[in-house]
């Protein structure tokens, strides 16, 4: 792809990423568009349609809470750093609503994402059980539970999902040792 396309491309995904946060998988294309300040011939000549822009969405986001793992990996604090992952998680699981229904992941589509989640989550709750702050019983599986859990209750509100995820993240560190 050349250059300006790349960057017209990773516009509009960005776009679109906003938009349905905003308003759900059903969101206008056609403000997706002139929100990323291209014609609609060329939302429709790179993505074809709904489906595959949603799926670039997707793939973006998912790409994006498993590179931030790979960040956190290097935080000098391990609870922090998981912390932090499981806040940003919380952030693409509401900012994504209704992606998922829309996108009809086939199952091992969805597996494969679900997996790629579950590793990058795996490495930070290893390094924080490692580091005793949290309980070794603590599964990852459990926490990606609680995230989306926390998620579906706080709708879209983002502010109450975290003051929820806090409240969750205090309760499994003061489990240590007990």
């Amino acid at each position: 792809m050349r250059a300006d396309a790349q960057r017209n491309y990773d516009r509009m995904v960005a776009v679109a990423a906003e938009v349905v946060g905003e308003q759900g998988a059903e969101a206008s294309l056609e403000e997706i568009s002139r929100r990323a300040g291209v014609g609609s011939a060329t939302l429709h000549r790179h993505f074809g349609g709904r489906g595959a822009l949603l799926e670039a969405v997707f793939d973006t986001s998912i790409d994006a809470v498993c590179a931030r793992a790979d960040e956190l990996q290097h935080h000098p604090e391990p609870l922090q750093a998981l912390t932090i992952w499981l806040h940003d998680l919380v952030r693409h699981i509401t900012t994504s609503r209704g992606l998922g229904p829309a996108l009809k992941l086939s199952a091992e589509r969805g597996s494969q994402c679900h997996a790629r989640i579950l590793d990058a989550g795996r490495s930070l709750l290893v390094r924080a059980q490692k580091d005793g702050a949290v309980p070794d019983d603590v599964a990852v599986d459990d926490l990606l539970k609680l995230v989306n859990g926390i998620s579906l209750a706080s709708d879209q509100d983002t502010a109450q999902a975290g003051r929820l995820l806090d409240l969750v993240i205090r309760g499994v560190a003061s489990g240590r040792g007990e």
